[in-house]
C-alpha cells in the first residue's frame, strides 16, 4: 500500500513536470497543489529524455524520406511544438535583457516583455542556426549518431539548467502579479534524482566522452551562474531557459567533436 502510495506521488510529479514544461495532454485528477512544481524538478531531466527521444524519433523517420539537413529542421521543430519555444523564449529574453538594460530593474523589465528586440532576434538566429549545422556534422557521420545526441542533449541541459535551482538566487520579477509560474525551491532529493536522470543517457558512452562532456556541462554552468549573478543577482526563468539553450548546444559541439567515439 505505501509502495502504491508513493509511485502514485512520483507519477504525480512527474506529470506536473511534464504538463510545465511541453504542450503534452496530461490527466485531468493532476494534482498542482503547493509546493508539487518545486518537488518535480526532480524529474526535469526526464522531460527532457522524453522530448529528446520524440524529437530522435521524427528525425529517424524522416532521414529515410529527406535529405539529413531537412529531417534535422523537422525534428527542431518537432521539439519546439512540444515545448512551445519555452526555452527559445527563455533565451531570447534573457539576451534582449542583458544587452539591452542598464541596470538590474531594467534588466528584468525588458526580460519580462512579450516582444523581441534585436539582441534576442541575433541569440535565437545565432543558436539555432548553430544547433542545425552541428546535428547535421554529426549527420556526416551517421542518422544514428544525430538521434543519439539529440537524446543526450535534451537531457542533460535540462538537468544543467534545472541543476541552478538547488544552488543558486532565485530573483524575483519587481511586478509579482504577472510572475509566472517557476520552480524556484530545491531539496537535496530532488538534485539528487535529476543528477542520476542526467547519467541514464550516459552509460553506453566511452569514459573519455563522458568526462570531456560532463567538464565542459559543469564549467558552462558555472560560468553562467556567474554571468547571472553579476547581471540579475541570480537566475530567473528566463536564465534557466537560456542555459538549456546553451548547455544543449555545448552537448552537440564535444559530441560531434569526438564523435562519440
Amino acid at each position: 500500500m505505501a509502495f502504491s502510495l508513493m509511485r502514485s506521488k512520483q507519477l504525480n510529479l512527474f506529470l506536473v513536470a511534464l504538463s510545465f514544461f511541453t504542450r503534452i495532454p496530461v490527466p485531468s485528477w493532476v494534482d498542482y497543489g503547493e509546493g508539487n512544481l518545486n518537488r518535480a524538478s526532480r524529474y526535469f531531466g526526464v522531460v527532457g529524455l522524453v522530448i529528446g527521444l520524440l524529437s530522435a524519433s521524427v528525425f529517424y523517420i524522416s532521414q529515410f524520406l529527406l535529405p539529413i539537413g531537412a529531417a534535422i529542421i523537422i525534428s527542431m521543430i518537432v521539439s519546439v511544438l512540444l515545448t512551445g519555444g519555452f526555452h527559445e523564449d527563455g533565451l531570447a529574453d534573457t539576451a534582449d535583457g542583458f544587452g539591452g538594460g542598464w541596470t538590474v530593474e531594467d534588466k528584468l523589465r525588458i526580460m519580462k516583455d512579450s516582444r523581441i528586440g534585436t539582441y534576442g532576434a541575433l541569440a535565437l538566429v545565432l543558436v539555432l542556426g548553430l544547433k542545425w549545422q552541428l546535428l547535421a556534422g554529426l549527420g556526416q557521420l551517421s542518422p544514428e549518431l544525430v538521434c543519439s545526441s539529440i537524446i543526450i542533449a535534451h537531457t542533460l541541459s535540462r538537468v544543467v539548467a534545472s541543476s541552478m535551482i538547488f544552488s543558486d538566487q532565485y530573483v524575483q520579477d519587481i511586478d509579482v502579479s504577472k510572475v509566472k509560474p517557476l520552480a524556484n525551491e530545491q531539496q537535496k532529493n530532488d538534485l539528487l534524482i535529476l543528477l542520476l536522470s542526467g547519467l541514464l543517457v550516459l552509460f553506453w558512452l566511452s569514459p573519455w566522452v563522458i568526462i570531456t562532456l560532463l567538464v565542459s556541462l559543469i564549467s558552462v554552468r558555472f560560468w553562467l551562474s556567474f554571468v547571472f549573478k553579476r547581471q540579475i543577482g541570480g537566475y530567473t526563468g528566463d536564465t534557466l531557459g537560456a542555459t538549456q539553450q546553451i548547455s544543449e548546444i555545448t552537448c552537440y559541439i564535444i559530441l560531434l567533436a569526438m564523435g562519440l567515439s
